[in-house]
C-alpha cells in the first residue's frame, strides 16, 4: 500500500469501532481502488463456517469507503462523505479470508465538478468481495454523495 495513503487506513481503523471489530485489514489503497482483508475468524464466521454476510456487507462497506476517503479527501473541508443506498448479490459461499476491491464508477473530477457547482453529486462504487484465490463470492454497488457542509 502506498505510505501517502497510510493514513487513510489508520483514521478509519480509529474512527471506525466496527473496522477494529472485524479485524479489517488494509492491502491496497490509491485513487484508482481500495483492497481491504477480512481475515478468517470463527467469531465472524455463518452456520454453515464461513464469513456471516454481514461481515463481508460491512467488508464491501469499508473498502468503498475507502476508496471515496483516497478519491475525495482533500474535498473533507467542504463536503461530507455519506452511502445513500448499497445492495449486494452473493454469489458463491465464501470460505477462508476474503478480500474486497472498491472501485469509483465515475471519474474523481467529473464528481468534484458538479461540487464545485454547487451541487450534491452522487456516484457509484463497485466492489467484488473474493476468496483469495479470485473467486467471486459477492458484488455490491453503493452510491455515495458528497454532502455540502453547512455554512
Amino acid at each position: 500500500m502506498s505510505t501517502q495513503f497510510d493514513f487513510i487506513a489508520d483514521g478509519l481503523k480509529q474512527s471506525v469501532p466496527l473496522v477494529r471489530t472485524l479485524g479489517l485489514e488494509f492491502v491496497e489503497i490509491d485513487r484508482e481502488h481500495a483492497v481491504l482483508r477480512l481475515p478468517d475468524n470463527a467469531d465472524l464466521h455463518n452456520h454453515v463456517g464461513g464469513p456471516h454476510a454481514g461481515a463481508m456487507f460491512s467488508l464491501g462497506e469499508s473498502a468503498s469507503g475507502a476508496i471515496v476517503l483516497a478519491a475525495f479527501g482533500d474535498q473533507l473541508g467542504r463536503a461530507v462523505p455519506l452511502a445513500v443506498t448499497a445492495d449486494i448479490a452473493y454469489k458463491k459461499l465464501a470460505m477462508g479470508p476474503v478480500l474486497a476491491e472498491a472501485r469509483l464508477g465515475r471519474p474523481a473530477e467529473d464528481v468534484v465538478a458538479q461540487l464545485d457547482k454547487g451541487e450534491r453529486p452522487e456516484f457509484p462504487v463497485a466492489v467484488e468481495i473474493r476468496t483469495e484465490d479470485g473467486t467471486t463470492t459477492a458484488e455490491m454497488n453503493i452510491v455515495w454523495t458528497l454532502r455540502p457542509n453547512r455554512t
